[in-house]
């Protein structure tokens, strides 16, 4: 069984909910244009994590068959109870358990930085038809503003950030995370080095802003709880990555603190107090054929 990257990178949940809202199904006329599969039948998603793209992907190509794979147990076990009827396969991006030619369509959100390249794009190459297309998505700069209401820190959060800030820089040199990441110059190269074709660049903005009445009030709570939930894993991942250096009562008053921070800003949202944070994602959309 498998699950570091659950337990120590990224909380299962934490990861389900901001990937639903970046593949919410308002944003699905640019990602679908982006990725231009229309017609293409087989899917692999390479490291599925929760499941949150596989989902999307089984809504905009319902012809599909949409196959999610991820190394992570805990992460697998969470994605086969929200869709059943989708397959989702225990497998490390290294030695994939398929055939050779068995896809139609590889795709991956924010894996390839964390993956050896020629392991990365040598087995999405061997697993793809001649003919099929490799999508790799990545996140890039964008814009994030914090609301002050949630951007204020006591004493006593200050001085739990001065003790713990050095262990998180520790587990991601640990487990590689971000080790092989490209830029958006770099990326293209290294996909038609290991021999996809026609290979194109594209970016899908993703535009999470909760004062903007574009979006109704429940997607703008589920903006501001979704940024309360990567702000309480980094304090609930510490008993993995910094054990004994934070207290129990320590934690709960750490956590406690941060609670009160969103349920402020949400406070302030429903009376209409806009203070226009937001967090807009540049992901970057790499596609080439086989």
């Amino acid at each position: 069984m498998n699950t570091i990257w659950s337990s120590c990178i990224q909380n299962i949940e934490l990861l389900y909910r901001t990937r639903q809202l970046r593949f919410d199904d308002r944003f699905k006329e640019n990602y679908v244009r982006a990725f231009g599969i229309d017609g293409m039948k087989r899917i692999l998603e390479i490291g599925a994590g929760p499941g949150a793209l596989a989902q999307a992907l089984k809504r905009w190509y319902p012809h599909a068959e949409v196959t999610g794979s991820d190394r992570d147990t805990a992460f697998l076990a969470f994605a086969k109870t929200q869709r059943p009827d989708i397959e989702f396969v225990e497998a490390d991006i290294a030695s994939l358990p398929f055939s050779d030619g068995s896809f139609d369509v590889t795709i991956s959100n924010t894996v390839q930085e964390h993956v050896e390249p020629s392991k990365f794009f040598g087995e999405q190459y061997r697993v793809l038809r001649p003919g099929g297309a490799c999508l790799v998505l990545s996140s890039r700069k964008g814009i994030n503003i914090v609301s002050d209401s949630v951007t204020e820190m006591s004493e006593f959060e200050k001085e739990m950030y001065q003790k713990t800030e050095q262990y998180d820089r520790a587990t991601n040199e640990k487990y590689d995370v971000g080790k092989y990441g490209c830029s958006e110059q770099e990326l293209p190269l290294e996909m038609s080095r290991y021999g996809f074709q026609q290979v194109q660049t594209h970016y899908v903005t993703v535009n999470l802003t909760p004062d903007s009445d574009q979006y109704d009030a429940e997607f703008a709570v589920k903006m501001i709880e979704a940024n309360r939930s990567v702000h309480l894993n980094s304090l609930e991942s510490l008993p993995h990555t910094a054990p004994g250096v934070v207290s129990d009562a320590e934690m709960k008053k750490w956590s406690e603190a941060v609670n009160r921070k969103y349920d402020k800003r949400i406070e302030e949202y429903r009376s209409g107090d806009k203070r226009w944070d937001t967090n807009v994602s540049v992901i970057m959309v790499l596609r080439g054929i086989k």
